[in-house]
């Protein structure tokens, strides 16, 4: 009984933070239970909501027939991570946007396999912008391929599917939970390229943040990032990024 417990226990917690999501997160869930990694059964989801006034948790635990989730209080994007990893006790933890899906049914099972063999401390993987324009779709395509570039160098993982080795991330202290924008990238840059990978399948997104900011600004917002890798400053400032 032991050994079976063992190996039914999950190596895997996932954490979505969430705000008024009640329109996609449903896409998202049903893409986890769709999933073929074989302790999905015992990996706990944890919906680290912040305030919602749609109906998100509701939403989100009407899954519980098929998921061992559970709604926990949350915040910003960086907070309600934080919340959710700090009750992990798992090997992996797995932070996911709420308003993705994950385009392939071995995607979890891909990344742990990938972390796994290689020892790596952070996994991510591509963005496809399916329903958008031509010019969502090549931002999408730009940021992919920078992601692919910036292994040769300083690796970057986006928090639309960022799966991080628990301890390193306890070592590293999490995200900034004052950063205002790209708190993803700010953690992730600490990763050294030799722990680092990046999983096929990708994960599916929107474009309605381009739709609320604009291409020009997300790619602007973007690029001085990229430029200000080292001036905290400029993550503590409010970007408007999170207004949508």
């Amino acid at each position: 009984m032991n050994t079976m417990s063992m190996n039914t226990t999950s190596d895997l917690t996932i954490v979505i933070p969430a705000k008024n999501e009640a329109s996609l997160i449903p896409q998202l869930l049903a893409s986890l239970v769709r999933q073929d990694y074989s302790k999905m059964p015992s990996t706990k989801v944890l919906v680290a909501d912040a305030n919602s006034t749609d109906g998100t948790p509701e939403i989100a635990l009407a899954f519980r027939k098929w998921l061992e989730i559970s709604v926990i209080p949350g915040g910003m994007p960086s907070v309600g991570r934080n919340k959710g990893a700090a009750v992990a006790t798992t090997d992996y933890v797995l932070f996911l946007d709420a308003d993705i899906e994950l385009a392939s049914d071995s995607l979890l099972r891909d990344a742990i396999e990938l972390a796994q063999r290689k020892q790596l401390e952070c996994v991510t993987t591509k963005i496809v912008c399916r329903h958008g324009n031509a010019l969502d779709k090549l931002l999408y395509s730009t940021n992919n391929f920078f992601q692919q570039l910036s292994r040769l160098h300083r690796p970057f993982s986006t928090g639309m599917f960022m799966l991080f080795e628990r301890r390193k991330f306890q070592e590293l202290g999490g995200f900034h939970e004052q950063a205002q924008f790209a708190e993803d990238y700010l953690l992730s840059k600490q990763v050294a390229r030799a722990r680092f990978g990046i999983v096929r399948g990708g994960v599916y997104t929107t474009n309605r943040r381009f739709k609320k900011m604009g291409h020009f600004r997300v790619a602007r917002l973007f690029l001085k990032t990229a430029l200000n890798h080292r001036n905290e400053s400029h993550f503590l400032r409010d970007h408007k990024y999170w207004e949508v």
